[in-house]
């Protein structure tokens, strides 16, 4: 069997329109999910009186969550279909966890949108998609479930279709090249074959729908962009940063430096789960050793580069923004905390350009002195110390960053342009 592709699927939509319970189905269509787990997921979530939770808990692995039968945290789960090798991001519904929705939707290939046929477009199911397109998602998927709730009504499924269709346009997504699909995650009806239940709908299933899906080339003719998670200290191997390949090729003895410290050396070994390489690839990550780089050289949130193509530096730069939720307005002078790749760091906004209007993307005000929750602006940024990020055009994984403060997530965006900073 030859090595498949690998896609990264992030499942959005409001919180209990049934993301996970959809997720648990397809892993358990896909053979990643066994009848036994399955017989087991179904005891414990009868113990907890949340019955139709069974699939749920395949993503839920905290008791916490559990009890509260809420989906946490990001979850990674691996499936395969007959084309591709997919992971899921599993991104919760709730309010405060947006960071994590932007977190996983920055390192999504394609997006599922699951919406309820019972409770239609809520404010998330609008909140994810919006994000989804302004964090450059361009492949979309709708899954319109719980239509066993509306005794496989068509009628109600043309509804809550037609309703997503115009959000969907609203937002800037061509509407033609977008599947729709009814669904019950809990009955597992078009997940992976064609119900009888719904001898009206004639289209794909849902797993049919994600082997139509494109696989992201992998940028390994761009420069190497690696931005490091964390930085180890290992006996008998000294320095070990740890990351991974956004673009580029990692090789061994290349020159590269680390940004913004300007520390550089040769790469001397190069380890993926503990078996060493002579290369790393995009999406590979990896732990490495560079020659004459020293603990103190390299934190989280730097970037190492190519010699010859060192990561950029910002002085400054401008970004689009959406402010998804601030309790007042955010004006000039804000400096809340940005969360760019791997790098978390302070940052002023120095001037508001413009606002656009949130669905055509046209000019609605010049300069405009604030803006509040469901805006959509351009913003100049000050980075308060030095920082590598890139354009969302050249480096999307270093070019899309969340905004957070009072605990919140307050925005997103991704950078348009950037003023490097000038060599000291």
């Amino acid at each position: 069997m030859a090595n498949k592709e690998h896609l990264n699927l992030i499942f959005i939509g409001h919180v209990d329109h049934g993301k996970s319970t959809t997720v648990g189905r397809i892993l358990y269509e896909t053979g990643a999910l066994s009848e036994q787990a399955l017989r087991k997921l179904r005891e414990e979530a009868e113990k907890v009186g949340k019955a139709t939770f069974e699939f749920a808990f395949t993503m839920d692995t905290l008791k916490e969550e559990r009890e509260r039968g809420v989906t946490i945290d990001l979850s990674h789960k691996e499936f395969e279909t007959a084309k591709y090798n997919f992971t899921i991001i599993d991104a919760p519904g709730h309010r405060d966890f947006v960071k994590n929705m932007i977190t996983g939707a920055s390192q999504a290939d394609a997006a599922v949108l699951v919406c309820s046929a019972k409770e239609g477009i809520q404010p998330q199911t609008k909140e994810h998609a919006f994000l989804a397109k302004v964090l450059g998602i361009k492949q979309i998927i709708i899954s319109i479930n719980k239509i066993d709730a509306v005794n496989f009504d068509r009628v109600k499924y043309e509804e809550t279709k037609a309703a997503m269709t115009t959000l969907l346009k609203n937002i800037g997504y061509k509407t033609d090249d977008i599947p729709f699909v009814p669904v019950s995650g809990w009955l597992g009806t078009n997940i992976k074959v064609k119900s009888p239940d719904t001898p009206w709908y004639t289209g794909p299933t849902l797993l049919e729908c994600f082997d139509k899906l494109v696989a992201p080339p992998k940028p390994t003719d761009k420069p190497l962009r690696l931005p490091i998670q964390d930085v180890f200290t290992i006996t008998g191997h000294g320095t070990v940063p740890v990351g991974r390949v956004e673009t580029g090729i990692l090789k061994l003895n290349d020159k590269v430096v680390f940004m913004p410290s300007g520390a550089s050396g040769e790469v001397k070994k190069i380890e993926m789960h503990h078996k060493e390489l002579t290369e790393a690839v995009p999406g590979d990550n990896v732990g490495f050793n560079v020659k004459n780089v020293d603990k103190k050289d390299v934190k989280r949130g730097d970037v190492i580069g190519p010699v010859s193509s060192p990561p950029t530096v910002a002085e400054d730069f401008t970004a689009q923004i959406v402010v998804l939720e601030h309790p007042t307005a955010i004006a000039k002078g804000y400096t809340p905390v940005f969360h760019i790749h791997t790098a978390q760091i302070a940052c002023t906004i120095v001037e508001i350009l413009e606002k656009k209007d949130p669905h055509t993307g046209q000019t609605q005000q010049k300069n405009p002195d604030f803006i509040k929750t469901g805006d959509v602006a351009i913003v100049k940024i000050k980075p308060l110390r030095p920082v590598c990020v890139e354009k969302f055009s050249e480096f999307p994984p270093l070019g899309r960053f969340a905004i957070r403060d009072m605990g919140q997530t307050v925005a997103a965006g991704v950078i348009l342009e950037i003023t490097p900073k000038k060599a000291a």
